[in-house]
């Protein structure tokens, strides 16, 4: 249920951030790291984990990795609102469509780790469908492999350091939250003004943090729960229910080209789900006929 929960929120985030589009997406994400920066202060709080976030704040290393994955993180918040308020969630959906996919290949690339003969099937089926559209429309699916690179770069970054999700999301949001203000108090638009705004506008801004934080809390508590393959089934949720908000909701008209692509992209995944839960059987089986 937690799992569902996370990757659904995320799934309808855009009805959120649609609720926003009247503001520039450099001041949605101003709010987004102000806000989840103090619900992160009373969750680390709530939660007693300032010793985690001590640990890391000594480490120089973990420090540049994390204010380098904070970039990434602050970046791909960006794109995220950005392509949700220009019409362009259909990209949004086939970048975390592609992600797990991204992820397979990264960890071939800079981690070594060995591709089963489906997982190169669906990272080169992936790779002939966003072919495919490159070719009908002249141009490359930018907000797509973007949102989709910078995110799987992100994880990457964070599979380098032993921080758990909450500290770690707390201490790369404080690193944003500097720039945050001083784009807040210097540059933001006349919608970033609190205190001239009307309340409606003041609650969806605030809600900013609870948007950002409740599906992670979710995903963490998920992810304690029961194993992190199966719980990679789920993640599917997320661009599917954007998917049909971009079609059936705000209409965005959705080409031949376009289509083929999510065809070849959705078999992928099915070959790449497939060879995973027959993966997780073959080590169930050798754990279980294992000696004691």
């Amino acid at each position: 249920m937690c799992a569902i929960a996370a990757y659904t929120m995320w799934g309808i985030a855009p009805l959120y951030f649609k609720q926003l589009q009247i503001m520039p997406a450099m001041d949605v994400l101003l709010h987004r790291v102000v806000w989840s920066a103090l619900i992160l202060v009373g969750l680390i709080a709530g939660k007693r984990q300032w010793g985690k976030v001590k640990a890391a704040l000594r480490s120089r290393k973990v420090m540049l990795i994390l204010f380098a994955a904070g970039i990434l993180l602050g970046a791909n918040w960006l794109l995220f609102i950005w392509a949700i308020n220009n019409d362009h969630i259909l990209d949004a959906s086939l970048g975390y469509y592609i992600n797990p996919l991204l992820n397979i290949f990264f960890g071939r690339l800079f981690l070594q780790e060995r591709l089963r003969l489906f997982q190169k099937v669906a990272v080169l089926l992936a790779i002939a469908g966003v072919s495919i559209l490159i070719f009908s429309y002249g141009q490359v699916p930018w907000i797509a492999l973007v949102l989709a690179t910078s995110f799987s770069i992100y994880g990457l970054l964070r599979k380098q350091v032993a921080v758990d999700s909450l500290p770690g999301l707390f201490i790369e949001t404080l690193m944003m939250l500097p720039f945050a203000l001083i784009y807040w108090v210097f540059f933001a638009s006349e919608y970033s003004n609190m205190l001239t705004n009307d309340m409606s506008l003041n609650l969806w801004l605030l809600a900013a943090g609870i948007v950002t934080t409740a599906p992670l809390l979710c995903f963490t508590a998920a992810a304690r729960r029961i194993m992190y393959s199966t719980l990679g089934f789920f993640q599917y949720i997320g661009p599917t229910l954007m998917f049909f908000l971009a079609v059936y909701l705000y209409g965005e008209p959705l080409e031949e080209a376009r289509l083929v692509t999510f065809g070849f992209v959705w078999t992928a995944l099915a070959i790449f789900s497939f060879d995973s839960l027959r993966a997780y059987r073959i080590q169930r089986r050798v754990r279980y006929a294992a000696p004691e």
